[in-house]
């Protein structure tokens, strides 16, 4: 070993003491180690075998530079800005969590330097080091599989079961069209069915296309996270995707760790890596033996600072990203109802579309229809030409597949996505990022919200009003009238136990960084206490933390003074909880005083005259140990607790949110309850709930709106049931008593709305129905758990998000409706005309008759809003857009009470209206089939014209009654829905130039002015129709329950 000793002595120093070997080595240049000989690696790596086999404990002091790193038998190359590491190296230590590697490397402060890093100020981050750094080592961004392009999207659509009916039909109808007719008429009929298919096909991929690119722009969104870095010696926020190799992190509870990386320095570190794993269970980080973090990881106790190793592809979730595609296919609770409810009707729709088949069948057969010349069609088999057969046959398929077509409404679940998709977006915009789609329509069913205080009811800008000392209060430059020994440990207790940091730079002066409540407490310390934050940290060193959490709503931490090795502890946190753990208290001249009842009695009044200000209470506190603390039962470190001494307390006020006040009153208008959860004390909680308008001044204080949650979980099942809807308050609660109350609402059959912005807060959120985040203070932990993230933490924004919620539900009754008075009507006169005449058969210009083909045209491209085929139609998407999805959130949905889980989506009110215009409209309709001709003293063709036209108008008409479920003026408002009228005026340029103009094509006949007339007016009365119907009242109770539908309800 003196051997090889002596021929490094000139590379290494070393220093031995009785506890192990420490090695310090030298900072060297890398021209001075490609010199050095070729024989010092070997001595080395020979040295450290024999101190390995002698000593267990070998510690790199923070000195450590790139000695060992990579020390070849040929001298090292500059081969770019970053000597000795590369990616393989730094990536292979990492994930396989190679501890020699590691070492060789110098160990994370090792790696540091060889990346250019300074643990203390983080790198330069100057644009050529971050452009140098992202060339060398990539960029934090991951590789995806390509989005899916609008020919998948088409290529769906093209595998819907009535596509596939349609095109079969369509081609049959082509062939035999232009058989009988010639090429130039007989592809009319067939033809317009491939013009309606494509333009069903070309919006149904459209619609699926724009929602699965709006569903990827808000998922790159909500995956943009903020991260706090370490550069330049300041500390900043940057979005995830800036993080480069070499950046310094900070990472407290409820972080994502936003890259691989190693851990440098801090406390009690834990997370959750069931992500990458599967397993459950927490892991702790250190220096050793487990330094290594893994990106996508969640910080779930502790704080620590972290060295990024590896970014984006060459990180373990980098590689398991590049596999997953997000799919946005999820299928919402509305969407699911109005899937079956589309699957009853099509079931109806397929039982009356086969009797008419049979019927027309048997007519066929026994010889009862008739062709253009009066003639029988079918004559007995072997006298009638195989091809008629087979012509008439296909027409009378192709009759029952129209009603099949008119029966299903399949526009309803994509009424629904469209409407899911423009609300997403326009909520975006009112600062609410949805990231399921449920969330939006099960938030206009809410009927309680449980909010947070702090950042949602209030604005989290906290300033430190008021300071106790003693018994005494200190105002304005306190300093001076503290005594130096009690201002000596307030430096302390507030510069090390704190998990923010102060920056001071000469344009801009102090720079407070951390949480709004460190900030606010650094900030008076260093202005009003004049606290020196550095010289604190370089007299004292800290040895162990005690990281704060919303159970026990304190923090703590042991420290060494350095001059005189003595170890001291100290506490912070909610005032009335360190005061418990006091036994005596430093009054102004710093004198200790014993804290007996009558002084604790007065600290306590003190404590309640501030919360009762709206003031957020803070005590801290102070003892000298004999030992750093003892091992509990976990293996931690646990610091002393008991018998400290009251350093003084502070009040921290936070004002309300402007505008609070009326959001909240909107919600209880809208038959809401607005519940406040806080972790603060009892008398801070009623005086925020007070001035937010969440309780009342006349409420009694001991009626049981207000509770704490030691209170509140110390209850019975029973009383916790019969209590819980009076309760507006619960102060000093932890996120199991905010659990606690989400699972008794719901049980009461309450519809939950709860936000939540700390990683405690997740299982509350997931148990809601409705998980609300905050976007600026909320952990990554809580938003991953949340259905919408409040971007701007405001309450008031909440309150959109229920306008919203309502607004979507409404518009998707309205949609419904509307399609089930076309499908009633229509589904009722091809029945009829079919069985009392067989009209949907032949008629006398060889096409269908009246009835079929107004529907026919109205479906297979005669409809000037748009050829409406049997599956997506293009008529339905065109009102989709005009009538739901432009349709924006009114004061007026907040004056209606939530809509309950069992409350059926087709109310009475509903069936009344669809019912009213469909009887009109079968009526008008079924006497234009029958006598049509005898009154108008016209022609079939033009009788079937009056038909159809008369149908079109109706339903265009029928769109402003739609508008209003309940209200008689449909058309309050509609003048500021530029885009509504455009499609209606729209509808009827394009229906006028299909009945003039287009008419081989549409198989119509021109109207003179008279008959336009007539079906304007006919159309036209279907408003005071509406308006006469909403006269008469409907019971509350859903009609299906008189009867044996019951089942029904669940529609």
């Amino acid at each position: 070993m003196s051997e090889n000793f002596q021929e490094i002595l000139h590379c290494t120093d070393l220093v031995f003491n009785p506890n192990g070997l420490v090695i310090s080595l030298l900072h060297k240049k890398r021209w001075r180690l490609a010199l050095a000989k070729i024989n010092c690696s070997r001595a080395l790596l020979s040295l450290f075998s024999e101190v390995l086999a002698k000593h267990k404990k070998i510690y790199i002091l923070p000195s450590s530079a790139t000695f060992l790193n990579n020390i070849d038998d040929q001298p090292c190359e500059d081969t770019g800005i970053f000597f000795v590491v590369n990616q393989t190296i730094l990536s292979e230590v990492v994930k396989e969590k190679n501890h020699q590697e590691l070492f060789k490397l110098g160990g994370a402060k090792g790696i540091a330097a060889s990346l250019k890093t300074d643990v203390n100020r983080g790198i330069d981050g100057a644009l050529e080091d971050i452009f140098g750094r992202q060339e060398e080592f990539g960029t934090n961004a991951y590789s995806k599989p390509p989005p899916k392009g609008f020919f998948h999207f088409v290529l769906e659509a093209f595998k819907d079961p009535t596509i596939i009916i349609l095109l079969v039909c369509a081609a049959l109808s082509l062939g035999f069209g232009i058989k009988e007719n010639g090429p130039k008429e007989g592809w009319y009929d067939g033809g317009s069915i491939f013009v309606a298919v494509f333009l069903v096909i070309s919006v149904s991929a459209i619609s699926d296309f724009r929602q699965s690119r709006q569903f990827d722009k808000l998922s790159k969104l909500s995956n943009n996270i903020q991260i706090e870095v370490v550069r330049n010696g300041r500390r900043q926020q940057i979005s995830i995707y800036d993080i480069v190799v070499g950046d310094i992190v900070c990472l407290k509870i409820g972080d994502q760790v936003p890259a691989d990386g190693l851990f440098l320095d801090g406390h009690s570190l834990q997370v959750d890596e069931s992500s990458m794993t599967g397993e459950s269970d927490h892991v702790e980080i250190n220096q050793y033996p487990n330094p290594f973090l893994f990106s996508g990881t969640k910080v779930t106790d502790g704080y620590a600072r972290m060295l990024i190793t590896s970014v984006g592809m060459n990180t373990t979730w980098g590689e398991m990203m590049s596999t997953i595609s997000e799919e946005s296919n999820e299928q919402t609770p509305l969407q699911a109802r109005l899937n079956k409810l589309t699957s009853s009707i099509g079931k109806v729709g397929l039982a009356v579309a086969f009797l008419v088949l049979l019927v027309l069948l048997v007519r066929f057969f026994t010889g009862n229809t008739t062709d253009e010349n009066g003639n029988k069609e079918f004559n007995g088999f072997g006298k009638t030409k195989v091809d008629d057969v087979i012509n008439g046959v296909l027409e009378i398929i192709a009759a029952a597949v129209t009603i099949v077509v008119v029966a299903i409404p399949e526009g309803l679940p994509l009424a629904v996505t469209l409407t899911l998709a423009y609300s997403m977006k326009r909520m975006m915009a009112d600062q609410a990022m949805v990231r399921r789609l449920s969330a939006c329509e099960t938030m206009g069913s809410a009927t309680t919200i449980c909010t947070d205080k702090t950042g949602t009811l209030t604005l989290n800008q906290m300033k430190v009003t008021k300071f106790w000392l003693g018994e005494e209060t200190v105002e304005g430059k306190s300093c001076v009238s503290i005594a130096a020994n009690v201002l000596e440990l307030l430096h302390q207790g507030v510069g090390l136990n704190t998990t923010g940091s102060v920056y001071r730079s000469c344009a801009s002066g102090f720079e407070f960084y951390g949480s709004p409540t460190e900030k606010a407490i650094l900030s008076w310390a260093v202005l009003e206490l004049n606290m020196d934050i550095e010289k604190v940290k370089g007299n004292c060193s800290v040895l162990h933390v005690e990281a704060f959490n919303s159970e026990k709503k304190r923090s703590g931490i042991s420290m060494k003074k350095v001059e005189d090795d003595t170890v001291h502890a100290h506490w912070k946190g909610a005032a009335e909880m360190v005061l418990k753990m006091c036994s005596h208290y430093y009054d102004l001249e710093g004198n200790v005083n014993s804290l007996n009842d009558f002084n604790r009695m007065k600290f306590e009044r003190i404590i309640q005259g501030m919360a009762a200000s709206s003031l957020r209470c803070i005590a801290f506190a102070h003892t000298q140990v004999l030992k750093a603390g003892h091992v509990n039962p976990n293996g931690q470190q646990k610091i002393q607790d008991n018998g400290l001494t009251l350093l003084g307390l502070i009040g921290l006020k936070d004002p309300c949110r402007p505008g609070v006040k009326t959001a909240v009153e909107d919600c209880q208008y809208a038959g809401v309850n607005v519940k406040m959860i806080t972790g603060d004390n009892v008398f801070t909680a009623r005086a925020i709930a007070t001035e937010c308008g969440i309780l009342k001044m006349t409420e009694e204080i001991d009626d049981g709106s207000v509770v704490e949650g030691v209170e509140f979980r110390n209850y019975t099942e029973e009383e916790r049931m019969e209590k819980v809807d009076k309760i507006c308050v619960m102060a000093r609660s932890s996120p199991s008593d905010k659990l606690l109350m989400v699972k008794c609402l719901k049980k009461k059959g309450h519809v939950v709305a709860v936000t939540g912005d700390g990683t405690n807060d997740a299982p509350a959120l997931k148990e809601a129905d409705i998980g609300l985040s905050m976007g600026i203070q909320g952990t990554e932990v809580a938003k991953e758990s949340s259905d919408i993230v409040i971007l701007d933490d405001n309450f008031s924004s909440l309150a959109t998000v229920l306008k919203w919620g309502r607004c979507v539900y409404n518009n998707i009754q309205k949609f419904i409706q509307f399609q089930l008075t076309v499908n009633v009507a229509a589904l009722t006169i091809n029945f009829v005309a079919a069985v009392s005449a067989g009209e949907v058969g032949e008629s006398d210009n060889g096409h269908t008759g009246g009835s079929s083909s107004c529907y026919r045209k109205t479906n297979h491209g005669a409809h000037g809003k748009a050829a409406c085929g049997p599956n997506r139609a293009t008529y339905h998407q065109c009102y989709v857009e005009e009538l739901i999805s432009t349709e924006k959130p009114t004061m007026e949905l907040m004056g209606k009470p939530p809509v309950g889980r069992t409350e059926p989506l087709i109310t009475n009110v509903m069936w009344r209206n669809l019912l009213a215009q469909a009887l009109y409209q079968i009526t008008i309709l079924l006497t234009l089939q029958f006598k049509g001709e005898s009154i108008f003293g016209v022609s079939e063709k033009v009788k079937d014209t009056l038909i159809f036209n008369t149908f079109v108008l109706c339903q265009v008409f029928n769109e402003f009654n739609a508008r209003k479920l309940e209200k008689k003026n449909v058309f309050e408002g509609v003048h500021r829905n530029k885009l509504f009228l455009g499609i209606i005026g729209i509808t009827i340029i394009l229906q006028i130039v299909m009945v003039e103009f287009l008419n081989k094509f549409a198989d119509t006949e021109r109207l003179n002015w008279n008959q336009w007339g007539f079906c304007i007016g006919i159309a036209a009365a279907s408003w005071p129709i509406g308006w006469l119907f909403k006269c008469i009242p409907v019971p509350e109770k859903p009609i299906f329950s008189y009867g044996y539908w019951k089942k029904l309800r669940c529609i």
